[in-house]
């Protein structure tokens, strides 16, 4: 039974009840002050307490994603991750290719995707993705599209929009809490956006960190990661664009963050990008750590997208920024849009635009209802 699986909690709630049921029932009995009725009452209580606690636990990684397996779980510095402590370290990757097959990740749980042949509705994969660059190895999910799989197009190579989740979150939020690929989907069934291969991603591939995908001094270098190891593996083993012209990035919270940023930071890699909800500096929190860049102003700065339209050669770029008019972050939406505006009058190679709902918050009800929108915006300008 996986992880996060709702199988697991409710059997976990069935025993719960039937501790509880079963105390309630025994407890007269164990009334004699002997140690084998002390002995007993413990341990009634003890199961009624784990399996309370169990499904707690369950509950909250299955929120926020914290694990998502049981290997991540029990070795969460194991093999899955495949991280490594030396910045340099060229990490070799698992087996002889960059993309393998995976059962991990929970897909089976998904049960809002299309049914029918890959030919007809396309198909959802597994897969697990290493680096040669950084040494990191993670598991993400890859939509095909139908026409990926039609013959007539066996020459064709199709645009990606790689997508990454929020923090802390699994890659999986893609599907289950945020229908990404659903919405992608049926966008791509009814002709309102081309067809896209997806990949959808986590942005901590430290587990216990939130590094905002950027490379920290003498740390993590998941900035490398999505900008070279990943477009690396999926250009080697799917067909599809090679231009930054066909390579787009979307996120929600943190993962609209890291899509702003790699692609204000690397145009040469993604073309467009669209932000729901993501700030444009890097976060200092008690997720991150503290400053991820020990006080390096320099870095700081770099990664500070007004700074950036300020100080920068402007890139050739699509941005999307999403918001909503209630949020709290809903003031610097604006200020960058407006500046953003501003530099795109004068340089028609970048383009602004800016999607504020009337209300909502930092959630996926928000979330679900931007999506739309917001693809439909990336499929007319994916190459």
């Amino acid at each position: 039974m996986e992880l996060t699986s709702e199988a697991l909690v409710v059997s976990l709630l069935a025993l719960g009840a039937a501790a509880l049921l079963t105390t309630l029932w025994v407890w007269p009995r164990l009334a004699p002050q002997r140690p084998l009725p002390v002995l007993g009452r413990i341990g009634l209580l003890t199961a009624v307490q784990v399996s309370v606690l169990a499904v707690l636990a369950l509950s909250v990684n299955n929120s926020f994603g914290f694990y998502t397996s049981w290997h991540d779980l029990l070795d969460p510095g194991g093999a899955k991750l495949a991280l490594t402590s030396n910045e340099n370290h060229k990490g070799a990757p698992v087996g002889d290719a960059l993309v393998q097959p995976t059962t991990e990740g929970g897909l089976e749980t998904i049960t809002n995707l299309p049914k029918g042949t890959p030919e007809e509705v396309g198909k959802v994969e597994s897969v697990r993705v290493s680096g040669k660059a950084t040494g990191f190895s993670d598991q993400m999910f890859v939509y095909l599209p139908p026409a990926y799989f039609d013959q007539k197009l066996a020459l064709v190579r199709f645009p990606v929009l790689l997508a990454i989740a929020g923090y802390p979150g699994t890659t999986l939020n893609l599907l289950h809490e945020l229908p990404l690929a659903q919405t992608a989907i049926e966008l791509q069934r009814t002709g309102k956006m081309p067809p896209t291969v997806v990949v959808m991603a986590r942005p901590a591939v430290v587990p216990s960190r939130d590094t905002e995908c950027v490379d920290v001094p003498g740390g993590p270098r998941t900035e490398t990661w999505f900008v070279k190891d990943v477009p690396e593996a999926i250009r080697g083993s799917y067909r599809v664009g090679r231009t930054a012209g066909s390579w787009a990035t979307i996120g929600y919270s943190t993962g609209g963050s890291c899509a702003l940023r790699l692609a204000m930071r690397f145009p040469d890699v993604f073309g467009s990008a669209a932000s729901l909800h993501g700030d444009f500096n890097v976060r200092q929190d008690n997720y991150t750590g503290g400053d991820l860049f020990n006080g390096d102003k320099a870095l700081t700065q770099q990664h500070d997208l007004g700074w950036r339209l300020q100080n920068l050669p402007v890139p050739t770029l699509n941005l999307l920024a999403v918001s909503t008019r209630t949020e709290s972050d809903y003031p610097q939406t604006v200020q960058f849009v407006e500046q953003a505006t501003q530099v795109a009058a004068a340089n028609p190679q970048f383009r602004i635009d800016s999607l504020y709902l009337d209300d909502g918050g930092h959630n996926f009800d928000s979330w679900t209802r931007e999506l739309p929108a917001s693809l439909e915006w990336l499929g007319s300008h994916l190459g």
